[in-house]
């Protein structure tokens, strides 16, 4: 009984011994769970891990094959292109061998051309001196003085004869190579040259440089030019002081002649005119005809004779005699009014176009002034067809007087318009149309006008007629030359 009390007893001790137990181990096996748990997620995890490593590797190592098979493409490509150049590097090497001996035989040749081009060269360089040499012993011998110019209007040469024109030493010349043509006043006789040339040079035609009586030059001057442009200025000059001698002489005989000529001719003139007139008793018709057909062919001389003097007084300078104030348009409208009988021979009309307003005063030589006027309206009159017109007008422009005579005839023709105020010249149409003429009436008109201090000019168009203009400054413009 006690055995069972105490067993009794030691019951109820050990079973909240066995609860406390049964819980550490629910407790224990709960924790191995949890443990088991998060083995099995760590395991599940680095099983994750591990298919993400296999699935790179898979794929790094396709790439690796993928890799591997361009690589074995390109291996065998270059391979090929290896092979292929392998095979053609034996004839490129063949034929770059050919060429350098190709390169090597035309190097030599032209090396034997380079040497023959050397010869030919120094051959020439020396046919060049020869050249240089012959033309410095023309310029040196050269009859006329040449003085040139470089591109940049620096005196480059001189000719000795330089030195005999302009009384100059040769030192003198010397120290005048490298300067202007203004830098020549430096040396006294060349300073008639540079005010005839101008402070700059310029194109000159002809111009006579008097330096004294017995020493008359005549200036030219011309652009050279070469392939590529300007290479300098050529002044030439010319003695014509021979020429200007016999130009006087012939002057002076031509003055003489005709002089000597106006006497007799003149009588000549009036003892005709007294027996076509009937003062030395009566002639037959027949006579008459033959006398006044002499009539004008004396008249025809007498006009030569006059033109002749009319020329040497141009020639010598003194053509302007008696200068006074006058209307030139009275002047011009009276002449316009002579040549009534000549226009309705030819049945030719003629206007006067009157200025609508009254002109200024002129100063001129009236003789002369109306020789001019006469020449242009004559020349109308000869040259125009038979029912053709012909129109005179004058205006003012201010500072000069103008003169205009305007026709419908022939024209002048366009290669010989530069000739037209050119001493004795005919143009070949006015020959044909009027055989006679001295060829001075244009020559003698443009002196004139140019000594009044004017000028003279011409339109014209072939066959369709002419006009003549020349002016005359107003009193109170210019002065006349004298």
């Amino acid at each position: 009984m006690i055995q069972n009390n105490n067993d009794k007893n030691s019951d109820s001790q050990s079973a909240p011994a066995a609860r406390a137990a049964k819980e550490i181990f629910a407790a224990e096996l709960e924790g191995l769970n949890d443990k088991l748990a998060e083995r099995d997620a760590e395991l599940l995890r680095l099983q994750e891990e591990r298919d993400a490593e296999i699935r790179e590797l898979n794929e790094v190592k396709a790439q690796l094959e993928e890799a591997k098979s361009i690589l074995e493409i390109r291996v065998s490509a270059k391979t090929k292109e290896l092979r292929d150049l392998t095979a053609n590097l034996g004839k490129e090497v063949e034929e770059r061998t050919r060429e350098l001996r190709g390169k090597i035989e035309e190097s030599e040749h032209s090396r034997v051309a380079l040497m023959n081009m050397l010869e030919d060269m120094e051959d020439l360089r020396r046919r060049a001196e020869e050249e240089k040499e012959k033309t410095l012993a023309i310029i040196t011998n050269f009859a006329d003085g040449l003085l040139f110019f470089d591109s940049s209007d620096c005196l480059a040469l001189a000719n000795p004869q330089i030195e005999a024109y302009f009384g100059a030493s040769k030192e003198d010349v010397l120290s005048l190579i490298g300067k202007k043509i203004g830098g020549l006043e430096n040396v006294a006789g060349f300073k008639p040259l540079v005010e005839l040339v101008g402070g700059s040079l310029q194109k000159i035609s002809r111009k006579e440089l008097f330096l004294s009586d017995k020493l008359v030059l005549e200036v030219s001057s011309l652009e050279v030019a070469g392939r590529h442009g300007k290479i300098g200025t050529l002044v030439t000059i010319h003695d014509i002081t021979r020429e200007k001698t016999v130009e006087r002489m012939k002057t002076e005989f031509v003055s003489i002649a005709a002089h000597q000529l106006r006497t007799p001719i003149s009588a000549i003139k009036w003892t005709l005119r007294m027996i076509l007139d009937g003062d030395l008793g009566p002639i037959t018709e027949e006579q008459r005809d033959f006398l006044d057909k002499t009539y004008k062919s004396n008249e025809r001389m007498i006009n030569l004779i006059n033109d002749l003097l009319n020329v040497t007084r141009i020639e010598e300078g003194r053509h302007l005699y008696n200068l006074i104030l006058v209307n030139l348009e009275d002047i011009v409208y009276a002449l316009a009014g002579t040549y009534s009988e000549l226009l309705k021979q030819k049945n030719l009309s003629l206007e006067f176009k009157k200025p609508e307003k009254p002109l200024p005063q002129v100063k001129i030589d009236v003789e002369k002034m109306r020789l001019v006027v006469s020449n242009l309206i004559e020349n109308a009159i000869k040259y125009t067809p038979v029912g053709g017109t012909i129109s005179v007008s004058i205006v003012s422009d201010g500072a000069n007087m103008r003169v205009s005579v305007r026709d419908t005839g022939m024209g002048i023709l366009k290669d010989q318009e530069e000739r037209i105020f050119t001493k004795y010249f005919r143009g070949s149409n006015a020959i044909r149309m009027e055989t006679e003429g001295t060829g001075l009436g244009l020559f003698i008109a443009k002196n004139i006008v140019e000594t009044h201090g004017g000028s003279i000019g011409f339109v014209s168009q072939e066959g369709k007629g002419t006009t003549f203009t020349f002016t005359v400054p107003l009193a109170s413009s210019a002065a006349p030359k004298t």
